[in-house]
């Protein structure tokens, strides 16, 4: 027997159910704290990672450029986790009836190479030119994109999809 999502038994389904809204949250979550610390636009972002100039009292900045050290260990714990995120969820998505060849391996593979290009443009933007920004924005993009695109079509077949009656 073939391993497909709508053909999984019903407490494997609600348990993965539960934790794809669980990751959701998560994913959600995360995007709120970047629309808090940057606004999810550009020149938030390039603030945030690279400096403002702009002094709040005391002549402290509201944002100071990351130092190494900081950019490291988000570096570090955004590639490994991104990273096991989109392990589980692309290995779910394999199983999958509705999308196939190209775009289901595209839709594996992308959000990988986007985690790297993002956070590879992160180092760029602050280390470079804050021109790296359109790289980090198009990549994030994509890679979230990726996220509810295989999230959805996964829970759609998990909860919706029915067996063709034999």
């Amino acid at each position: 027997m073939e391993f497909k999502l709508y053909r999984f038994n019903k407490p494997l389904k609600r348990f993965l159910t539960f934790f794809h809204v669980t990751l959701t949250c998560g994913m959600i979550v995360g995007l709120v704290y970047l629309n808090q610390t940057t606004g999810l636009s550009a020149d938030g972002t390039i603030n945030r990672i690279s400096g403002s100039q702009e002094e709040a009292g005391f002549d402290i900045p509201d944002y100071y450029p990351k130092p190494i050290s900081e950019l490291l260990i988000t570096t570090h714990n955004h590639i490994i986790s991104f990273a096991l995120i989109f392990f589980v969820i692309g290995g779910l998505f394999y199983f999958n009836t509705i999308v196939s060849s190209f775009w289901k391996s595209f839709f594996m593979i992308e959000p990988l190479v986007s985690v790297l290009v993002t956070f590879g443009s992160i180092w760029a933007l602050r280390f470079i030119s804050t021109d790296f920004i359109y790289i980090t924005i198009v990549s994030s993009t994509l890679l979230y994109f990726s996220y509810f695109f295989m999230v959805s079509i996964i829970l759609y077949e998990l909860n919706f999809k029915k067996s063709p009656s034999n």
